[in-house]
């Protein structure tokens, strides 16, 4: 991600100057999120899912169901839920919101 220009501009650098902080704290947090989804680094509080149990986790951060998952990525309610006891077990939670506290923690704590 670049705030470049193919020609010099006048009014787009008083832009860029004025909100130079801003527009670093915007690309860095775009590079981050693009590493992460490159990387494979499917961990959460440090520890390391499935990319399907993550997938599910990331739905059901987004307030899915079991079965709305399912029905987004092809596969069963029963396996979409499956999925998610696993990532529910690795991270040591009992619940669906205590896994997506996890979840939103351990990416904020990336930025």
């Amino acid at each position: 991600m670049t705030f470049g220009a193919d020609r010099l501009d006048p009014t787009f650098l008083r832009i860029a100057e004025r909100y130079e902080q801003a527009l670093e704290i915007m690309a860095m947090s775009f590079h981050i999120a693009v590493r992460r989804k490159l990387s494979g680094d499917l961990a959460v509080d440090g520890v390391s899912l499935t990319p399907r149990e993550y997938e599910c986790l990331e739905w059901t951060a987004q307030g899915k169901s079991a079965w709305e998952i399912g029905c987004i990525l092809g596969i069963t309610e029963r396996t979409a839920a499956f999925h998610l006891e696993n990532a529910k077990k690795k991270l040591g939670v009992r619940t669906k919101n205590q896994a997506v506290t996890l979840l939103g923690s351990s990416r904020s704590s990336i930025l």
